[in-house]
């Protein structure tokens, strides 16, 4: 697998080789088609958040959430904002804790927003809070091993 990336789609949980001469920016899904990095963070099931964080080579950044959340929605554009700054680097998804209670509780989520990041399978830090499109960048690139971030 030297020279390329695993990369999860968001949107249909699809794996996709991306060899290391292609820019993952510009990359689709063989199976659906859709961009795999688009500067927006997916809402993902379970199937599809497990999927990425076991398949994807590249870091993972979760946005616990849920629709009633005041922080939540307010956190929600810089979240964005951090997407079109990270990716492909880091992939950012959204895992909305109502829709998927048994995954929060298997996170051992007490307060949302709570922001997880992952890379090669293993949890490399979380932080609970909302923060601003920066922060939310820096918290993540001082996570990283050098050549991620």
């Amino acid at each position: 697998m030297r020279g390329e990336s695993l990369i999860v789609c968001s949107r249909c949980a699809g794996v996709n080789r991306i060899p290391a001469s292609r820019r993952a920016e510009e990359a689709k899904c063989g199976k659906c088609h859709a961009p795999l990095f688009s500067g927006h963070p997916e809402d993902v099931d379970a199937t599809t958040f497990e999927r990425q964080i076991g398949r994807s080579t590249v870091p993972v950044l979760v946005d616990v959430w849920a629709p009633w959340c005041g922080p939540c929605r307010m956190m929600a554009p810089a979240f964005e904002a951090a997407a079109r700054e990270l990716e492909p680097q880091v992939r950012l998804i959204k895992l909305n804790s109502d829709a998927e209670q048994s995954v929060a509780g298997n996170l051992g989520i007490r307060g949302i927003p709570t922001m997880i990041l992952y890379h090669g399978g293993r949890e490399l830090g979380r932080t609970s809070g909302a923060m601003n499109a920066s922060q939310i960048v820096r918290w993540t690139r001082d996570r990283l091993p050098m050549a991620d971030a």
